[in-house]
């Protein structure tokens, strides 16, 4: 790491603003969380640096088209966490202006149907509650008190009715059981799933909805009421998992009626149908196995979209683009030759045509599906991943991201695919840093097949010389190493402290072809596994690459390559990163609590001696070929990932040391399967470099 490079972090606290603000529940008193002023007196990032960057999300255009509302959240070092305000900017992306200033991360902002008030989510009450204010900012009111807080929301498009998301607690037996024992923390499961993600299920999500009034909004009518089941799906399930009908008398939201080992092992959910008049519902994708997620009415309201997957158990399927019409009650797979996924999916305004984001050879492009036609055209192209689109008159307003630069917000042509970016919210970090060059290569595999390779060069690269060199392992396992930009596998600060990277879209990837992604399931350990070898033994070639100077790293489905290639990389490499990995399978499949997963990916239990497909997996199981190890490594693992827990990463360090290799391993007790808090992912920075340096450099 370049301990050379000092940074000088400022608030940005402009005159008028509130810095300091009286904590809840007698807390102390603390600075106002806002945006940093950067003077670098180096043009390399540090993670100082990469913590500085204000991130923006969920921009939202006015009804009107003639605003956009977006959030920018700021991180503080020093109090470790972050803080959201709230921002407006015109259509073009002139007259920009912060409109919130307060110390409670201001969340999910949304437009009144008249354009004349912004409601957002809110802690200020001492609970997530939801709030009003005008565009300005001004007269800010509270306008929810539901019990124990909210957790989204949704108006109706008339503004008459109000959706909201809240959890609702599981029924706990032992309480009405002992009643003598108050005090005991003692818990009894007899089924899945009593712990997901990173949190033990004592409640799930619930839909309520209630009228609109003038009073103080106290609860609303739970449409999933006695029903043990989730809405929005965890982990990872949003708003975008409901959705009004224009007219506002339905409601169509996700959910997987299961319980138990059910759930545990099915990723069958689907689109339901509430009626508010009758209180009836429909499931519309019966006999649909798959996950069915993220409907959307068209503006018309004569159709749903929405997101499908087709095998039940298989949770990286095609993402395929259905439509449902509510007058025929048909369903129409529109995607069904488009060998592509289909993801956030925005109807243009005349109900006549669907966009949506899709990934194709690593980067994230705009598409657009005409419904009278079939056909699916492609907007954009470049070296960029597009996160999200909104059509917005004439435009489409977008956001986007790339390897060398965090969010913006672009608007783009929908006719020739030209964009214009309108906000600059981190220009002034971007304009003092020097940032390596990204190139693609295709590389032919042991199968003599072609491979896409990201190869990211550090800063003022210099091909006379020769540098330490990094092989990339993706995680997912079926996640693209595409145009990402990540707040801690960020390659351009793995090229600012120096070196080469090497980031293959190896067998078992999406945006190359069902063929390709699906190669992977039930062959860990196989071909993609030959194809990180393709790649590293492809740039040692190059005179730059200093092939005795090696490292691996990954995290997930990678940290599991890493541990793999560990036991099989015939000394390539000098030293081993593996975050959150996969080291014994067997163990791995009776540890987590996602069992669709296990089943699908790994072939089903390693019990199951007569299936060829599980035992071959199993055999190949990292931990196998410990007697191998020989190269030192640095294990990295979070105390709350329940999907890979963090004996899989102990086990890892353990036998390292007690084969004598150097080892360390670095511990998050508060951190699932990713690092969040700002002061534990800046020593996630320095140890995976420090740890680097020591053994490449």
């Amino acid at each position: 790491m370049k301990k050379s490079i000092l940074i000088l972090l400022t608030l940005a606290l402009f005159a008028g603003w509130s810095c300091i603000r009286e904590k809840q529940s007698g807390e102390t008193k603390a600075p106002l969380i806002a945006k940093s002023i950067v003077k670098v007196q180096s043009d390399l990032m540090s993670p100082e640096v990469l913590w500085a960057f204000g991130r923006i999300s969920e921009p939202l255009v006015s009804p009107d088209k003639k605003m956009i509302l977006y959030g920018v959240s700021y991180y503080s070092l020093e109090q470790n966490k972050g803080n959201r305000e709230l921002f407006v900017m015109d259509i073009d992306g002139k007259n920009c202006r912060q409109i919130t200033h307060t110390a409670f991360s201001e969340n999910q902002a949304t437009w009144s149907a008249d354009g004349k008030k912004i409601r957002y989510m809110s802690s200020e009450s001492g609970s997530m509650q939801l709030w009003e204010m005008n565009p300005d900012g001004n007269n800010r009111i509270q306008l929810s008190d539901i019990p124990d807080g909210i957790s989204g929301y949704q108006y109706s498009p008339d503004d008459k009715k109000l959706l909201y998301t809240a959890d609702v607690q599981a029924k706990n037996p032992l309480q009405d059981l002992y009643k003598d024992l108050p005090k005991a923390t003692g818990k009894v499961y007899n089924d899945f799933m009593y712990r997901h993600w990173d949190t033990w299920v004592e409640s799930y999500g619930h839909v309520f909805v209630t009228d609109v009034v003038k009073e103080m909004i106290k609860g609303g009518k739970d449409i999933l009421k006695d029903e043990p089941y989730e809405c929005p799906l965890q982990p990872f399930g949003g708003m975008e998992q409901i959705c009004w009908s224009p007219d506002g008398k339905t409601v169509a939201y996700t959910c997987r009626k299961k319980t138990g080992v059910a759930y545990t092992l099915s990723t069958n959910s689907d689109i339901y149908l509430y009626q508010l008049d009758n209180g009836t519902t429909v499931n519309i994708t019966e006999g649909m196995m798959g996950y069915d997620v993220a409907p959307v009415y068209s503006p018309d309201g004569t159709k749903i979209a929405w997101q499908s997957m087709e095998r039940d158990g298989y949770e990286s399927d095609k993402n395929r683009l259905f439509v449902y019409d509510l007058g025929s009650k048909s369903k129409t797979d529109y995607s069904k030759n488009f060998d592509q996924s289909s993801e956030g999916l925005a109807w243009s305004d005349d109900s006549k045509s669907v966009y949506f984001i899709s990934d194709f050879h690593a980067t994230d492009e705009i598409y657009q599906l005409t419904l009278a036609d079939g056909k699916i055209r492609k907007i954009t192209e470049g070296i960029h991943n597009y996160t999200g689109v909104i059509p917005a008159g004439d435009k489409l307003i977008a956001t986007r991201v790339s390897m060398s630069s965090p969010l913006e917000i672009y608007s783009v042509d929908p006719a020739s695919g030209k964009d214009t970016q309108l906000s600059f919210e981190n220009k002034d970090i971007l304009d003092q840093l020097a940032f390596g060059k990204v190139t693609q290569r295709w590389l032919k595999t042991t199968d003599n097949k072609m491979m896409q390779t990201w190869v990211i060069y550090p800063p003022h690269f210099d091909s006379t010389k020769v540098y330490p060199t990094l092989l990339y392992c993706e995680g997912g396992p079926q996640s693209t190493v595409s145009q990402f930009w990540s707040y801690r596998w960020n390659f351009q600060m793995m090229a600012a402290n120096g070196y080469i990277i090497v980031a293959p879209n190896r067998r078992g990837l999406p945006g190359f072809g069902k063929e390709w992604n699906e190669q992977i399931s039930g062959d860990y350990g196989g071909q993609n596994m030959k194809d990180y070898l393709t790649a590293i033994d492809a740039l040692c070639k190059e005179k730059y690459v200093n092939k005795d100077k090696l490292g691996c790293v990954g995290a997930s489905y990678g940290g599991f390559s890493v541990y793999w290639l560990a036991g099989n990389h015939n000394k390539r490499f000098k030293a081993f990163i593996a975050h959150d990995g996969m080291f014994n399978l067997e163990a791995q499949y009776l540890e987590t609590e996602e069992m669709w997963f296990a089943n699908w990916d790994l072939g089903g239990p390693f019990w199951d001696k007569n299936n060829k497909v599980a035992q071959r997996t199993y055999a190949n199981s990292p931990h196998k070929f410990v007697q191998n190890w020989d190269t030192p490594i640095l294990v990295i693992h979070g105390g709350l990932d329940f999907r890979i827990p963090y004996t899989q990463g102990m086990q890892a360090f353990d036998a390292a040391l007690l084969k004598g290799i150097p080892a360390e391993f670095l511990y998050f007790p508060n951190e699932n399967h990713w690092v969040l808090k700002p002061q534990n992912g800046v020593l996630w920075q320095r140890t995976f470099f420090n740890w680097l340096d020591h053994w490449l450099k």
